[in-house]
């Protein structure tokens, strides 16, 4: 049957690349360490330290989900065989749309799966702390950044990942200028450290009486909620703490004491904000977290740089080195000005559907030769 040839020789090419992600995925010493875990689960104390027998348990999650993802590929492989076996047999072709769900079920996971093997940096499985500052534009720009937050937030949310947000200050008509979000969940900035960078939104502006078209800009920055103590020196003397009063939309992070801190650093010019906490002193330790994760990658770049083994696309962030742009007007399309992913179908990019863009990056990354 013509049908069933089709996608038997689609399923048949997947099979080498099916070896190689088994060996990728490290299975046989996943095992080893699943075992050691479970055993070091039943020690006498092991529950008494919460703080670490959450991150053991989260860890064991990763491990066994792993072998789950990967068991359910070669069931779905075998599934589709299966019925292709039986639509020959009997020359059935109402079991071909059946198979057809098979096979791409079996791609998507496939492509998932392997995505998630490229996850292999230092801080990939940490959580991500996300901030979005809007640009030159005014209330358009601040539109945009709003935009731009909701489209995380949704893309975080179908990942069963929360969010938090530590820092938000409202834009003076409409949107917001600035805000900082924690997205809690397992290799979030793994996926994330591809959004830092400038976007750029071209539109017929909804602010702009001519209804001309107008380009803005934000700024995202990604890093990763380390938890761990860094080992980073930090001068008393080259800070400045300021306070302030928490603000957000609709009233949800207002309080009314001037609990909000905001760091500089001032050798940088790094600043960290964080409103979110109960108190002063807590929003303080939060922030100080950031920007030792902050000063920490910096000097983790500045080091590659001198070994001249930096990558490519690591560049300042500026406005106009823009690694995105979200086209609206005179038509839609989205497109990533490093990798050359695109989508034509911006309106569900901006719901969140920014998957492609996400793998596409840890693909070219992990084949952008370093430099010598």
């Amino acid at each position: 049957m013509v049908e069933t040839d089709q996608f038997r020789y689609e399923l048949n090419s997947y099979d080498e690349p099916l070896k190689e992600l088994r060996s990728a995925l490290d299975l046989d010493n996943k095992a080893k360490k699943i075992e050691e875990l479970e055993m070091h689960m039943e020690d006498q104390g092991f529950w008494n330290d919460p703080e670490t027998s959450q991150k053991k348990l989260k860890e064991l999650k990763a491990l066994k989900d792993a072998f789950t993802n990967y068991n359910e590929l070669e069931k779905l492989r075998d599934d589709a065989r299966t019925f292709m076996e039986i639509a020959d047999e009997e020359n059935d072709t109402s079991i071909i749309p059946d198979i057809e769900e098979l096979v791409n079920e079996f791609k998507n996971l496939f492509e998932k799966v392997r995505i998630s093997t490229l996850l292999s940096e230092e801080y990939d499985n940490c959580n991500a702390i996300l901030k979005l500052n809007a640009g030159a534009g005014g209330t358009e720009s601040c539109d945009w950044a709003s935009m731009l937050l909701r489209m995380y937030t949704r893309w975080a949310e179908s990942k069963g990942y929360t969010v938090e947000t530590l820092d938000y200050l409202d834009g003076d008509e409409a949107g917001v200028k600035s805000v900082t979000i924690q997205i809690n969940g397992e290799n979030a900035y793994g996926y994330l450290k591809s959004e830092r960078g400038v976007h750029r939104l071209v539109r017929i502006s909804p602010f702009n009486a001519n209804g001309k078209r107008q380009t803005s800009f934000v700024s995202c920055d990604v890093m990763p909620d380390i938890e761990e103590d860094l080992d980073v020196d930090i001068n008393e003397d080259d800070l400045r703490i300021d306070t302030y009063r928490s603000s957000g939309a609709g009233g949800q992070h207002i309080n009314k004491t001037s609990s909000a801190i905001r760091i500089t650093h001032i050798p940088t010019g790094i600043v960290v904000q964080c409103q979110n906490e109960r108190s002063q002193h807590q929003n303080k330790d939060k922030a100080m977290q950031m920007l030792k994760a902050k000063l920490y990658l910096l000097k983790q770049q500045e080091n590659a740089e001198k070994e001249a083994g930096i990558r490519g696309e690591v560049k300042e962030i500026g406005w106009g080195n823009q690694i995105r742009s979200y086209i609206l007007q005179p038509y839609t399309l989205v497109k990533d000005h490093r990798t050359n992913a695109e989508s034509g179908n911006a309106q569900a990019v901006l719901d969140g559907n920014i998957d492609l863009f996400l793998g596409e990056y840890l693909k070219w990354i992990h084949r952008t030769p370093k430099t010598t």
